[in-house]
């Protein structure tokens, strides 16, 4: 388990994609690029070689903080981290100073955000494939309750 790969993308609110790109920066240091496109994406052009984008997610209800309140905000706040290859071992902590530099620089999450992680399946048979799909479709009702998924969010789910 510490030795497979994985990806991951969280959705969150709070900073604009510039401002959580920087933030990401101050700990991975590199150089910040502007990617465009429809999504307004930020790459993150790490000091290890590897690539870390930040991008719109339509399915973010976007908010900022005022006054330490909650207040609706623009599609600018809608911000998805997407992770190079990442390895549990190496980069597990690296991981956490991210998410934690984003954090105190303001992202939260809200009911509409959600994390996606992709993992490694190169040592994987069909069979064990099968078998892990059908956990997770028996437990999927376990999963929603504990992790508190929202309903609306289910769609998304899958």
């Amino acid at each position: 388990m510490l030795t497979t790969n994985f990806g991951i993308e969280i959705e969150m609110t709070g900073l604009s994609r510039k401002e959580a790109a920087e933030a990401a920066r101050e700990v991975l240091g590199g150089e910040l690029l502007y990617g465009g496109t429809y999504y307004d994406t930020y790459l993150l052009l790490a000091a290890d070689g590897r690539t870390w984008k930040f991008t719109f997610d339509g399915s973010i209800n976007c908010q900022v903080r005022v006054n330490g309140k909650k207040e609706p905000a623009n599609k600018t706040y809608s911000t998805e981290l997407v992770s190079p290859i990442l390895n549990y071992e190496n980069d597990i902590e690296t991981l956490q100073k991210v998410v934690r530099a984003l954090r105190a620089r303001g992202a939260f999450t809200n009911s509409s955000c959600g994390i996606h992680i992709h993992l490694d399946g190169k040592e994987h048979t069909p069979r064990s494939i099968r078998n892990f799909v059908n956990i997770i479709y028996a437990r999927n009702d376990l999963f929603y309750k504990a992790l508190r998924i929202n309903s609306q969010r289910v769609k998304y789910c899958k």
